[in-house]
């Protein structure tokens, strides 16, 4: 469904200078130039010179989107921690002389300085969020016009996510993923009128039989009529509801099945791929799962646009993973970018506040009392969660949360190899949860490292028939829990396989995926794909499809005559 929003002359300017993260359309008064390509490309020392690289295998030049760590075949590349240069030139139309210019970015990783024609324009701050500033008084309509752009990838004690630099060179994280770092996703230059739409607002809800749609157009002014502005917005109706023991759609229980995620892939790191991700919503369309976790920051536009079309259901997270005191001013403003960008999106059921934080702390009461209450006051109509790895009993979140959610690796990074654990491990944590708090559970993470290709019988740690033997025992006890009435969901940790920083516990990488990292299945991709279609036949009404189970053997009731 779509709306169209219009926006009249007016003779009253615009208070706001900035414009909104709304994502850039094409419309009658607003024009568009992708700067994505080739971009020219430096490393940067700490003194501020061009950092020197072998050229042999070293190529100066970009690709944009992309992350640039695994583009070259330098180790430099790959490692380099601090700043790096791009630059390009771009014409501005002459037809472009009388409007508002802006630049967008969708995101960079993690830190951004933008310069225009050697003056700074626009900065920012925070990775895997868009970033927009107007640059009509930086730039030349009618002619060329340079672009540099220094990108910093450093972490430190109270950036999202968290860091230290070691001996300026090596950049030490606690979070298991890796570190890519560049211009990520599209830039863009659009424009718009003096008067133009700044933000928009939907909400939706159902009475009986008939869909209610709110919305609210800010900084437009209607005075004698003529069309100033437009901008069309994809939306859905649907009303989210949620109590002690159920999340509600449209009033019908929802039980959650999908995965933890990440945007990760061969050569592009985290920059935007159209074909992967088209090839990884065909992947969750065949398994049969009808939800993920945007693990463990924002995803790209793109990817959230599909979800809306395609009905998935998403968990939208912050780039908040194993937060601490030093951070509550960026985490609250990451709360505030990815809300403005993602608030009309249908798709997005739920908002996770952070992973893994360290609930356990004392002082983290009252940080998360601030965090969340911060959050419900840009967004009540969705609940709200924590993927916590620290228990119930510990924990000091939970009284703040609408939806409890915990990860657990039972038979993994504890109890290896023995699977007799998990049934009491994840039922008696799952029961602490929600007798403590008297709010929904779900898991959002459980699962165990797999190599591709080794075989076990009986199954070993690493093997193929490990993973699924581990899943089979964890569905066991999630069955047990729904049968209970308050448990709303499973996602397993990982939906694909995906690159780490170098280290001796992981095999080129996290290998808990489901999929490979080329998003081929492993046997437990089958398994799970039986489980997630049985699922929503029993809860959905669901036709499961034909090819989930092969052919074995036909009804021992057949005469000889018959065969």
């Amino acid at each position: 469904m779509k709306i169209s929003f219009l926006a009249a002359l007016s003779s009253i300017f615009l208070v706001k200078v900035d414009c909104g993260i709304l994502d850039p359309r094409h419309a009658k008064r607003r024009e568009q130039i992708s700067l994505d390509g080739l971009w020219k490309f430096s490393l940067i020392d700490y003194d501020g010179a061009k950092k020197s690289v072998q050229a042999s295998d070293y190529i100066d030049i970009m690709a944009v989107p992309s992350s640039y760590n695994d583009i070259s075949a330098s180790e430099n590349v790959r490692d380099h921690v601090g700043v790096v240069q791009y630059q390009r030139s771009f014409v501005i139309p002459s037809t472009w002389g009388s409007k508002r210019i802006w630049l967008r970015f969708g995101s960079v990783c993690y830190s951004a300085g933008v310069y225009i024609n050697g003056e700074l324009a626009l900065s920012h701050e925070i990775g895997h969020l868009p970033f927009v500033g107007e640059i009509t008084s930086f730039v030349k309509a009618g002619d060329v016009n340079q672009i540099e752009v220094l990108v910093n990838n450093t972490l430190t004690n109270d950036t999202i996510p968290q860091g230290d630099v070691e001996i300026l060179t090596k950049q030490n994280y606690n979070f298991d993923f890796f570190n890519y770092a560049g211009i990520d996703r599209p830039v863009l230059l659009y424009t718009t009128e003096d008067t133009y739409i700044n933000d928009i607002t939907v909400q939706t809800a159902i009475k009986d039989t008939s869909g209610i749609i709110s919305y609210d157009v800010v900084d437009i002014f209607d005075t004698d009529g003529n069309l100033l502005d437009r901008y069309e917005l994809q939306f859905g109706v649907r009303e989210l509801s949620w109590d002690s023991t159920s999340f509600k759609i449209n009033g019908k229980p929802v039980y959650l099945r999908g995965f933890g995620r990440h945007e990760d892939s061969d050569i592009r790191g985290k920059g935007l791929d159209l074909p992967l991700i088209l090839r990884d919503y065909s992947l969750i369309k065949w398994i049969g799962a009808n939800s993920y976790r945007t693990s463990h920051y924002p995803y790209a536009e793109e990817i959230m646009d599909l979800a809306d079309s395609l009905g998935i259901m998403i968990i939208d997270e912050t780039p908040a993973v194993d937060t601490g005191a030093d951070l509550l001013r960026n985490h609250k403003q990451s709360i505030t970018e990815l809300i403005s960008r993602d608030k009309n999106r249908p798709s997005v059921v739920m908002w996770s506040a952070a992973n893994e934080p360290s609930t356990g702390d004392e002082a983290s009461e009252d940080y998360y009392r601030e965090v969340i209450a911060h959050l419900k006051t840009l967004d009540t109509t969705r609940p709200v969660t924590i993927a916590n790895n620290v228990g119930p009993s510990a924990d000091h979140s939970g009284q703040f949360l609408d939806i409890l959610s915990f990860n657990q690796y039972n038979s993994w990074y504890n109890n290896e190899g023995d699977f007799d654990v998990i049934f009491t491990k994840v039922l008696t944590e799952a029961e602490e949860w929600h007798y403590k708090y008297n709010k929904p559970v779900m898991i959002t993470e459980y699962g165990a490292d797999t190599l591709e290709g080794y075989h076990s019988l009986p199954s070993f740690i690493w093997s193929e028939e490990y993973q699924n033997e581990l899943m089979s025992r964890n569905f066991e006890v999630f069955d047990r829990l729904r049968a209970k009435g308050w448990f709303v969901g499973e996602m397993i940790w990982n939906f694909a396989d995906f690159k780490t920083r170098q280290d001796f516990k992981r095999v080129g990488g996290n290998k808990k995926g489901i999929f490979t990292r080329q998003r081929q299945p492993k046997q437990s991709a089958h398994l799970m794909r039986r489980r997630y279609w049985s699922l929503a036949a029993e809860l959905d009404n669901a036709t499961i499809p034909a090819d989930a189970d092969n052919y074995i053997i036909g009804s021992s009731s057949r005469t000889k005559k018959e065969l």
